[in-house]
């Protein structure tokens, strides 16, 4: 039986995609703490589309 803990998985979405006007999205799933990092968080990640690195947030 699997174990209940603190881990959630969250969806990160590309910010400066959405803004370009380019089609399709980059959004990646990770796993946060939830009682550690309660806020929403952010991280610089590798977008394809725009074959750069930017600033993806995590979104509900």
């Amino acid at each position: 039986m699997a174990k209940k803990g603190n881990r959630i998985q969250v969806i990160l979405e590309c910010t400066e995609h959405k803004t370009s006007g380019l089609p399709g999205t980059s959004r990646y799933i990770t796993t946060k703490n939830k009682k550690n990092t309660t806020e929403r968080i952010e991280l610089k990640k590798f977008n394809p589309i725009m074959k750069k690195m930017t600033v993806h947030k995590e979104i509900k």
